[in-house]
């Protein structure tokens, strides 16, 4: 539980400095900071699809919102860095294909599921939930709160990104006045 109050607070104390900085790019990265230690503490609360959900989301996000504030190409795209960002690059694709083989040893063999979740949900969901599909017993009453995390994560990265693209769409009435003199 404590990891779970530290990553509140630093969540806290990261929407604060979102809030306070003057450039937009640092609020962003900031912001990008907030959401993924969101996405640690939903898996501190043993809630890992809702994580991974917050975790694709942030990413996403974060990609557009930084493209949305830099108004130029990346410097770093038309100077000498190509071999170092090539570097990191291969890099990072080298340790998440090593990430995904670690992950697919793990896998029950194939037809051979683990099905001891869905067994008690096919055994048990009619007498608990009163539901007779099983499906909608599934995601409104045993996983409600997955769904409404889901739902939180996916509403609040629609509403960050149609903000910034709002502002960034808007024009500053003295330069149509100053244009059209």
């Amino acid at each position: 539980m404590l990891e779970l109050y530290i990553l509140l607070v630093f969540m806290i104390i990261g929407a604060i400095i979102a809030v306070e900085v003057k450039d937009l790019l640092s609020s962003v990265v900031t912001v990008g900071a907030v959401g993924l230690a969101l996405s640690m503490a939903f898996l501190v609360l043993k809630a890992p699809d809702v994580a991974i959900t917050q975790l694709v989301v942030e990413i996403l996000c974060l990609i557009i919102l930084i493209r949305a504030t830099i108004k130029k190409d990346l410097p770093f795209a038309a100077t000498g860095r190509w071999f170092l960002n090539t570097v990191i690059t291969v890099g990072f694709i080298f340790v998440f294909l090593m990430v995904c083989a670690k992950c697919l040893k793990d896998l029950p063999a194939f037809g051979y599921p683990l099905m001891r979740v869905a067994g008690t949900y096919i055994k048990e969901g009619l007498m608990q939930t009163g539901a007779t599909n099983l499906v909608a017993a599934v995601i409104l009453d045993y996983r409600a709160y997955d769904t409404l995390g889901e739902a939180t994560v996916l509403f609040t990265a629609v509403m960050a990104v149609l903000a910034v693209v709002r502002v960034k769409g808007r024009k500053d009435p003295n330069e149509e006045e100053a244009g059209d003199e």
